[in-house]
């Protein structure tokens, strides 16, 4: 099961974002086999707030339809638990740039026990997940 984070989808969807190739070329290569994937409704929330704050409201319809509709992708609600869980970590890591929907994904993924994001953030890695793609393999 993979994590989605929203740097993978902007990359995915914005054809001036630094990694929109290589996001392209790994979506090629995972969709014959996709496995589970998981995302949460505060990364869902920043997609959707990247695109409209923009000026691309439809583009932010587009997106978000497709997420919530989408069969391979299962969106977790952040109820009162994890959202504390989450911001515990964030309190404790003043030495981290972690956002607190960083957090969320991080506790997330703990609970579960997924080991993989679909992500371009390299703070995936300092919270100790591995993130795909990787940017060295593909260069």
């Amino acid at each position: 099961m993979y994590f989605l984070d929203t740097s993978y989808v902007l990359a995915l969807e914005l054809e001036n974002d630094q990694y929109h190739h290589l996001a392209q070329q790994h979506w090629q290569g995972i969709r014959v086999r996709l496995p589970p994937i998981l995302t949460s409704t505060y990364v869902f929330d920043e997609i959707v707030t990247f695109f409209n704050s923009r000026g691309y409201h439809k583009k932010a319809v587009e997106v978000g339809t497709m997420l919530l509709t989408s069969p391979s992708i299962a969106m977790v609600h952040v109820e009162e638990h994890l959202f504390h869980e989450a911001w515990n970590m964030f309190v404790q890591h003043d030495d981290k740039r972690f956002s607190l929907t960083d957090c969320v994904s991080f506790e997330l993924m703990k609970t579960r026990q997924i080991i993989k994001a679909l992500s371009f953030d390299h703070h995936f890695v300092q919270a100790g997940f591995q993130k795909e793609p990787n940017v060295e393999t593909y260069r």
